[in-house]
């Protein structure tokens, strides 16, 4: 079973480090690197369905897994190459091209190493491929489609929102606090955090079932301790300054909950 699984997973990592390297010489060309978020969402999203379609478990649960990584992964997708196409280069990526003196080395590093974090990322499809399903399954099934309606509407309305925010001509320097940004910092980033518990939930009964722990665990990880909270809030804090900082005192940085008065 390892044999036929460490393959699937060699795949994956060869077809996403071959498209982060495309990235990388489109981004060389136009000098923003933005386009990194919409190609691991894409190969994220190709991931699902290679995994889905390749798995030799229970056929509704591989149709379902197909069905929520790849919508999820287009939405998402869809979302973050309209801001690359009509946006300047988000802060985050201007602000290491700056630190790296625009070194392309480092810029390819960056992009390969975001092809080794799909393949880990992705490992939770593959959990769920495997899975040959039981009588039991059916209720997890029920609670993991709750799990996913629920955080992909909870992200596309949020991303709605500062989208359309972010258009208003007077938006510049300021935060946005309508709609679900008025009850965290980053309402997107805890959607798609919650998003992989519908996985983990797909995954329930499967041979390798704990490979879909991955998913929350490193997601939370990458939010709090590397690309999500901290490079966002620095950057936020570079362009709105105090009115950032105020955001901030009042705001949760996470779980939506109610702002201090």
């Amino acid at each position: 079973m390892w044999h036929e699984l460490g393959w699937q997973v060699l795949t994956v990592w060869l077809v996403t480090a071959a498209a982060m390297t495309v990235g990388w010489m489109v981004q060389y060309r136009t000098r923003n690197a933005t386009l990194v978020d919409a190609i691991w969402s894409a190969t994220m999203g190709l991931a699902a369905l290679f995994y889905a379609a390749m798995g030799d478990g229970d056929p509704l649960i591989r149709g379902l897994l197909a069905l929520f990584g790849g919508l999820w992964a287009l939405r998402l997708f869809l979302h973050l190459l309209d801001r690359v196409r009509h946006e300047d280069e988000d802060g985050r990526y201007r602000y290491l091209r700056e630190h790296w003196q625009d070194s392309q080395p480092k810029f390819f590093a960056f992009f390969q190493a975001q092809a080794l974090f799909t393949t880990v990322f992705s490992l939770p499809f593959l959990a769920v491929g495997a899975n040959p399903g039981s009588e039991q399954s059916s209720g997890w099934i029920a609670a993991a489609l709750v799990v996913w309606l629920l955080s992909l509407s909870g992200e596309a309305i949020a991303d709605r929102q500062l989208a359309q925010f972010r258009r208003r001509p007077d938006s510049r320097g300021r935060t946005c606090r309508e709609g679900l940004w008025r009850y965290s910092r980053h309402p997107n980033y805890f959607f798609e955090w919650t998003h992989w518990f519908a996985y983990v939930l797909l995954a329930v009964g499967s041979p390798i079932g704990w490979l879909a722990i991955l998913g929350p665990v490193l997601m939370l990880v990458s939010l709090y301790r590397f690309t999500g909270i901290p490079y966002t809030e620095a950057q936020a804090l570079r362009s709105r300054g105090d009115d950032y900082r105020d955001y901030q005192a009042r705001t949760s940085a996470f779980i939506p909950w109610f702002p201090k008065t």
